[in-house]
């Protein structure tokens, strides 16, 4: 039988390391490059349009070659994806930030949908998703994006308000896609008013009205 040679094994197991902290750094460098793709990209995206701003611009303003921008993306289009749905994330992460934590499941619901339509005071937001989102990516993937991110959100408020005997029992999904969608009409009264901070004070108001429709009535 023959005897491993030691001093065989070590240098493969000291390689080894060596390749996987190579490895490490290699995955570290793309993530820091694609994060930082995403966040020229937004900024320009949401300075300028998507028709405005090119992909060289960005590569530009990101320091990095076209050919890492498409290392990463497949192009403009595919990089505008990843803005807007990071963007979704944020508006959705914020409301159902209230949605979960605060203890009154009311309040958790009706500032959830406020904070919602706060985002859209964001010039930025209002152009990235409202203007250019349905044109760049078309209404069914931004309807899929919108559910997931939003919907989703809104189905966890509206089933613990239920569970608190706050509201009637209702079907979760039609109901939660339906809000979805009067916020996001809601979104757009914002973004087309001539007073912004007026038009959220009026759809924060008209919020609440809404949802007291399907509020328990006070026992008489």
């Amino acid at each position: 039988m023959s005897t491993p040679v030691k001093g065989n094994l070590k240098g493969t197991s000291s390689r080894s390391r060596r390749s996987g902290g190579e490895t490490d750094r290699r995955v570290a460098h793309g993530d820091a490059t694609r994060a930082n793709l995403v966040a020229v990209a937004r900024r320009l995206f949401g300075e300028q349009g998507y028709a405005e701003t090119s992909a060289d611009e960005i590569a530009a303003a990101a320091g990095v070659t076209k050919g890492a921008l498409y290392h990463h993306f497949d192009g403009k289009e595919d990089l505008f994806r990843a803005v807007f749905e990071q963007v979704e994330l944020e508006i959705s992460d914020k409301a159902a930030s209230e949605f979960l934590n605060l203890p009154d499941a009311w309040e958790a619901l009706t500032r959830g949908c406020a904070l919602w339509v706060e985002a859209y005071l964001d010039p930025a937001v209002q152009r990235i998703v409202l203007s250019d989102a349905r044109a760049v990516l078309g209404a069914a993937e931004v309807r899929a994006v919108e559910n997931r991110f939003g919907a989703v959100a809104l189905r966890g408020a509206l089933r613990k308000a239920i569970y608190a005997g706050i509201i009637e029992r209702q079907p979760l999904r039609p109901l939660s896609q339906m809000l979805a969608g009067a916020l996001g009409e809601a979104c757009l009264y914002i973004a087309d008013a001539e007073d912004p901070e007026l038009a959220r004070a009026e759809v924060t108001e008209l919020i609440e009205t809404m949802m007291s429709g399907f509020r328990v009535a006070a026992p008489a």
